[in-house]
């Protein structure tokens, strides 16, 4: 017996020192921190978001849009201005993830176009300093992190996104979809004799693009950003990437992918014809999803009504001939029963007459 707890008193003081350590949640932290896997791929793992756009598809048009957030539809993404415990706005929400280095944005161009190539992307302090400074957005130094207070973040004066998306075919799935690939927040600036009001409707100003952001780098943080989508059920039961998925935004079309890299504006001189234009490339997107399936006709009510009265009339006439004849029947059965009845009469007469006639008489005394 004794030999036995030797043995295992031996065999516990061999054990490494490491593993009769207990984990404290500092040391799982610190695992954690220097795990191989990257922060946002164990986010896409937590929150999952809708399937990415197969790059082989057959077809694919990409078009950009404007978001006015002044507008109902697009309101979710501008509301709370200010941050309110939990509740923040879009802009608000992009600035801070890439502001603590969780999400990567990429200047915005002069042409318009976006691109996400590592030269690009708008990383490190000075980067983030000639940023802030460009647009005139206070920060300070507070050791090596640079932070912007709440109050100094312009999420009152991002009232516009450029999007794009695509709307594709994907042959390996026969399904046509519409997906968001890019988000731009626009700033609009006033000087200082625009109204309060012109200010908040978005009337005005100089419209300035911040950056673009990647909607595949920051689609798993929007599966956790709560949104209240409509003033009659204030639930919060709808996240930013439910919204984008189902594409509930409204915003016009200001430009497409062409050969010429052109605007809209630049062969739509009137408003008229940019909005001619802009009904014309709907239509096509449209056209396109509907001869996938084909489309269904709706009768018209016209015409319907005018088949379905001409041909109520020979059904008219049909009955009314119909009736014309049952009712000559039925005098003719009338007639028939009443000469029937009239023989019948005259045959009993007839019959009473031939039999013998008895009579008697009383006799006389």
């Amino acid at each position: 017996m004794l030999c036995l707890l030797a043995g295992i008193s031996l065999a516990v003081q061999a054990q490494p020192a490491k593993s009769r350590v207990a984990r404290t949640p500092a040391a799982a932290a610190k695992t954690a921190k220097t795990s191989t896997t990257p922060t946002s791929d164990r986010a896409a793992l937590m929150f999952p978001t809708s399937a990415e756009m197969p790059e082989d598809v057959v077809w694919r048009r990409d078009i950009y849009r404007i978001l006015d957030l002044t507008k109902d539809a697009n309101a979710p993404l501008y509301y709370p201005v200010e941050p309110s415990g939990k509740n923040q706005n879009l802009f608000t929400y992009i600035f801070r993830l890439w502001l603590s280095d969780r999400l990567p944005v990429y200047e915005y161009k002069l042409d318009g176009n976006e691109s996400f190539e590592k030269k690009d992307c708008l990383k490190g302090d000075s980067a983030k300093e000639a940023f802030l400074s460009r647009y005139s957005i206070y920060y300070e130094r507070q050791g090596s992190k640079i932070v912007v207070p709440e109050s100094d973040i312009p999420s009152a004066q991002v009232k516009r996104y450029y999007i794009k998306e695509s709307s594709y075919f994907d042959q390996q799935s026969a399904t046509y979809k519409t997906r968001v690939t890019a988000l731009c927040p626009v700033m609009i600036e006033g000087d200082d004799f625009m109204l309060d009001e012109d200010m908040a409707n978005g009337a005005g100003g100089t419209p300035k693009p911040l950056f673009w952001v990647n909607y595949d780098d920051v689609a798993t943080y929007l599966s956790r950003m709560p949104l209240m989508a409509s003033n009659l059920n204030n639930v919060t039961n709808m996240t930013a990437a439910d919204y984008f998925t189902m594409n509930k935004y409204e915003g016009k079309i200001y430009k497409t992918n062409n050969m010429q890299g052109r605007l809209l504006q630049d062969y739509c001189k009137t408003d008229s014809a940019m909005n001619k234009e802009q009904e014309r490339i709907e239509k096509q997107l449209t056209d396109f999803e509907e001869g996938i399936w084909g489309k269904v006709e709706q009768p018209d009510t016209t015409t319907a009504t005018a088949d379905s009265l001409a041909a109520e009339q020979p059904a008219k006439k049909t009955t009314a001939r119909a009736a014309a004849r049952s009712k000559k029947n039925s005098k003719s059965e009338d007639n028939t029963s009443r000469r029937s009845k009239a023989a019948a009469a005259t045959a009993k007469r007839s019959s009473g007459n031939s039999a013998p006639r008895v009579s008697v008489r009383r006799q006389r005394r």
